[in-house]
């Protein structure tokens, strides 16, 4: 039995995307699961700097100037609606929708010289997530899938796993590429401050639910038996294997006590916000706790051509204040944040000038983005823009730079080599240098 889900996250294009196909008792794993688990054999990479990543992917493109870049003495028609707060950094301030953070920059890094070098939904998910422009014929993997393919799976846990699905596919945003579907993300879209939360197909409870998995198990084995015929042995032989892994992970306890968020207090869950940001977080918090190396966690509705103020300030920012802040301070009381790298960014910017409908629209020569932990050097802003937030005007960091610090500091080689689908050698981070400042 086939099941196929189909996901859309709106933004100003107004076009739908799929975001996976799922197979009967194995569908929130999809047929990609088994197959991102079926790692080959790799050649040593650089030594881990970090041992974990959690990706804020802010799909819509988060407005620099009303979040950490703000111009107070701008023309009104620039600065916009907000009032700024002091941060602890001498001279710095924030928009004022983000107090908490404000509080806790001497563990960030604020880059404010980000050049986003495009002002186009879709192509922005492929480029910021990849260090790559997008190229039709050549899908590039994404940060996560890149990990996945070179650190595998730990004590039995996913690898990579996308929390939410506020990501634009139509150019091959988020996903693995010409490394191969078994690297995709694991996808959980569901909301998980709803009440009855569950990831699908880990919530194996009975004996009628197992026998229901156990008879679709073996369809998927029957698939297998057919490609058989056509697949060199050796192919087979390992997917075998990793659809064994598979199964393991979606009958065993580890997986299903990761995404519990039932186990934790109450007083924990309102930190993080009882909202999908929120819990996202904090279930991103719990992933990385159980083995997984990589979690995007994913929030839209941030492309605000209209009512920008408003969006800001009573919902988009107030979630990723606390959030934030609370992964944080998580992060730092358990004694992760060094081992754990934290980066937040979007699309792009927007424009200085606020438009007639009290919105701002794209601007691809400006943005912000936020580093933290990973045993980077924080309490500091990397770069500036110019007085009407226009455009860099020191230390620029582009698309490709952000992809090679976040590489460096998971110990990945920039310079590693891989073969696309069709033979041709195809260089990791060829154009990016790291951001010096953070090492």
């Amino acid at each position: 039995m086939l099941d196929l889900f189909t996901g859309s996250a709106s933004d100003c294009s107004g076009v739908s995307r799929r975001a996976f196909v799922r197979v009967g008792g194995l569908a929130a794993f999809g047929l990609g699961l088994p197959q991102f688990l079926q790692a080959r054999a790799k050649e040593p990479s650089a030594p881990a700097k970090a041992k974990k990543c959690i990706l804020l992917w802010m799909q819509g493109g988060p407005s620099h100037i009303d979040t950490f870049d703000p111009k107070p003495d701008a023309p009104a028609e620039i600065r916009g609606e907000f009032g700024t707060v002091a941060t602890t950094l001498p001279g710095v301030r924030f928009a004022d929708v983000s107090p908490m953070l404000a509080k806790r920059t001497d563990k960030l890094a604020v880059i404010r010289g980000h050049d986003p070098k495009n002002g186009s939904h879709g192509v922005a998910d492929h480029l910021m997530m990849s260090g790559h422009k997008f190229n039709a014929s050549l899908p590039f993997p994404c940060f996560g899938s890149v990990v996945a393919k070179e650190r595998g799976y730990v004590d039995g846990m996913l690898p990579f796993v996308q929390l939410g699905k506020s990501i634009d596919r139509r150019f091959n945003g988020g996903i693995a590429g010409f490394l191969g579907d078994q690297f995709n993300p694991f996808e959980v879209p569901d909301d998980p401050s709803a009440p009855r939360f569950t990831v699908r197909d880990l919530a194996v409870t009975t004996n009628a639910e197992r026998t229901r998995l156990e008879r679709r198990y073996s369809m998927l084995a029957d698939l297998e038996n057919y490609q058989k015929q056509v697949e060199a042995p050796g192919v087979v032989k390992a997917r075998d294997e990793f659809y064994e892994k598979a199964h393991g992970i979606i009958t065993g306890p580890a997986a299903k006590k990761a995404f519990d968020l039932t186990q934790e207090s109450d007083r924990t869950r309102e930190l993080y916000g009882k909202n999908s940001l929120g819990q996202s977080c904090l279930l991103a918090r719990r992933l990385v706790d159980a083995g997984v190396q990589f979690v995007t966690v994913t929030d839209g509705g941030w492309d605000t051509h209209t009512n920008n103020f408003k969006s800001l300030k009573d919902r988009l920012m107030p979630r990723v204040d606390r959030a934030v802040s609370a992964l944080i301070d998580d992060l730092d009381a358990r004694g992760q944040l060094d081992e754990t790298l934290v980066v937040w960014f979007g699309d792009f910017g927007r424009t200085p000038k606020v438009n007639p409908t009290a919105g701002r629209d794209h601007w691809s020569t400006a943005g912000v983005a936020l580093f933290a932990g990973g045993g980077l050097k924080v309490g500091q802003v990397i770069g500036r823009t110019n007085a009407l937030a226009e455009v860099v005007t020191d230390t620029p960091v582009s698309p490709q730079d952000i992809a090679a610090t976040i590489y460096r500091t998971l110990g990945v080689n920039l310079h590693t080599w891989y073969k696309a689908q069709d033979g041709r050698p195809i260089e990791l981070c060829p154009e990016g240098k790291p951001v010096k400042e953070l090492f």
